[in-house]
């Protein structure tokens, strides 16, 4: 157990390892890439070409998230409210394949976060986890995580949690690769990107006491 109270892993150490050398390498062979995906997105959605955002990280500490726009600024004039608005079909496009996700190799370098973990969501969801939920900071966010490869947007906010709780007990080297694996997969396929009825996953508003945190 660390000083917090929060149950270390062997694990950990080489996982740190591992992800700066994994991160720093896609980073760089993905340079070139991420030059033609910053021209594209400068010339349909214009600028600025990174999208920063504040979000809990391990610890429930902030970091700024990096990675590229997908949606146009909110415009009440030109009815660009909701995600589903401003979505346009290119940041669809950026989403499904997860283009949009290669500036974020950077936050994982800085250990910000991790290749593999919780996806870091907004702050405004801190104080409406259940405290089983919140487990979900006991370790660094990951740009994918064991709930991506099982359904991405496309299960339940409680199912996620689940998932995501299931990842920081069971972590490990074996399941961080297996996760990997699989999220080429489904980007392959295009798995879950939106939930129903919304062009990205619907706000968390707390889940049910009555109902619990699982699934």
């Amino acid at each position: 157990m660390t000083g917090d109270g929060r149950r270390a892993l062997p694990y950990d150490v080489l996982k740190r390892s591992l992800d700066i050398v994994g991160a720093g390498i896609v980073f760089v062979v993905s340079l070139p890439v991420q030059g033609i995906v910053a021209v594209a997105v400068a010339a349909a959605l214009g600028r600025p070409v990174l999208f920063r955002q504040d979000r809990p990280g391990r610890d429930s500490k902030l970091f700024t998230l990096v990675k590229f726009r997908t949606m146009k600024d909110a415009d009440t004039a030109k009815a660009l409210v909701t995600d589903e608005e401003r979505l346009t079909k290119f940041g669809r496009f950026l989403r499904s394949t997860s283009l949009d996700e290669l500036p974020t190799l950077l936050n994982v370098i800085r250990g910000d976060m991790s290749l593999v973990g919780p996806r870091p969501l907004l702050s405004r969801y801190l104080d409406r986890y259940t405290p089983q939920q919140a487990r979900r900071h006991e370790v660094r966010p990951g740009v994918t995580g064991l709930a991506q490869v099982r359904g991405r947007n496309a299960i339940s906010w409680e199912s996620k949690f689940a998932l995501d709780v299931e990842y920081v007990e069971r972590r490990s080297f074996l399941l961080d690769a297996k996760i990997l694996f699989l999220t080429v997969a489904a980007v392959l396929k295009r798995d879950g990107i939106t939930a129903n009825e919304h062009a990205t996953m619907h706000e968390f508003l707390g889940t049910d006491p009555a109902a619990g945190s699982s699934p």
